[in-house]
């Protein structure tokens, strides 16, 4: 999610996907939300990513040269509306996210952020990021932070994190709260094979993420749809430098769940 220069419209009016029948498939998207297109926002169920219907938790780890990160996905049915024009007529479902650090990999993590995530899909199977809020410990200044955070609404756009229908060489933006939250992506491929310890996996889609906030930044993610055994996300590359693998690994944190605490190593909140 971090990245190159593309040029990217979100519409907020009517909804509709611009890409007309014969239209070669790569390119820039548009699309146009409209609530009449949510007849049911809450029931996500995406080939590639169906949230409704995963087990929960998800669990994902990485290792690397700077430690050792987990993090846990839960989806337990909550719901969130109350959205600003032009999205107060959605609710959206709730998606929690926690991630823990342990820079020796001894089995000592800290909690350093907490995300709950809004999201919605519309009639023609695109799933909507409709913004998070986010608490994270800043290592730094030993404190919280809640930068990142945001609200579709108002001066932040929804964007569109999985198409419906997706095709090589599509772009798309996920999310736009300038200078805050700017992510796009594009669809690389619909046929990759992906190999994690888990299991191997075929015909998953692989998708660039990246944003003009943070030029150079990139990761490769790889959603493996229903009838690959694990429908959804199952690996990120990170390429910052050296390429950073983030795993699935299943429904139960790594090794004696004590060792992921429940609270941040201080409740001080940082200076805005």
């Amino acid at each position: 999610m971090k990245g190159l220069v593309k040029t990217y419209v979100v519409s907020l009016a009517a909804w509709s996907l611009l890409v007309l029948p014969g239209q070669a498939a790569a390119g820039m998207v548009e699309f146009e939300f409209g609530t009449a297109e949510f007849s049911n926002p809450t029931w996500v169920n995406n080939d590639y990513w169906p949230l409704s219907t995963l087990s929960s938790p998800v669990v994902y780890m990485s290792e690397s040269d700077d430690g050792c990160e987990v993090n846990q996905m839960i989806i337990s049915g909550a719901t969130r509306d109350g959205f600003g024009e032009p999205y107060n007529g959605i609710t959206a479902i709730v998606v929690e996210d926690r991630e823990w650090v342990d820079e020796e990999c001894t089995g000592d993590y800290v909690l350093a952020e907490a995300t709950e995530d809004w999201f919605a899909q519309d009639d023609a199977g695109n799933i909507w990021y409709f913004g998070e809020d986010t608490t994270a410990w800043d290592d730094d200044n030993e404190c919280l932070t809640s930068a990142g955070s945001w609200e579709a609404g108002n001066e932040a756009e929804a964007g569109v994190v999985i198409l419906g229908s997706p095709a090589v060489g599509v772009s798309y933006q996920q999310e736009f709260y300038e200078g805050e939250a700017e992510d796009r992506a594009k669809v690389l491929r619909l046929d990759a094979p992906v190999s994690i310890d888990l299991d191997d996996y075929e015909g998953c889609m692989k998708t660039k993420e990246y944003t003009p906030l943070s030029p150079g930044d990139v990761e490769h993610k790889f959603y493996c749809p229903v009838g690959t055994g694990f429908p959804g996300l199952v690996l990120i590359n990170e390429l910052k430098g050296k390429t950073r693998r983030v795993e699935y690994i299943g429904v139960d944190l790594p090794g004696n769940p004590a060792d992921f605490p429940s609270d941040f190593p201080t409740t001080d909140v940082c200076e805005e």
